[in-house]
């Protein structure tokens, strides 16, 4: 995994809503964005942490107290 000191505060809200169990779509919903481009959202975040999934995503902002 890389080591990114931080991520943007948007990403960091999408991450929060994921962790909380919703969907992307779910995630859209709240944040006025399609699911899709929260998908796309969140697949950036994996490439630019070097994670494969959501979830590893997720489990690396715990980690690090970001959500």
């Amino acid at each position: 995994m890389a080591e990114v000191t931080d991520l943007p505060r948007g990403d960091l809200v999408l991450l929060g809503l994921l962790a909380e169990g919703l969907s992307p779509e779910e995630v859209g919903g709240r944040v006025g964005l399609s699911g899709r481009t929260v998908r796309r959202r969140i697949r950036a975040v994996c490439d630019r942490l070097g994670v494969a999934t959501p979830i590893e995503a997720v489990v690396w902002a715990v980690r690090r107290e970001m959500i």
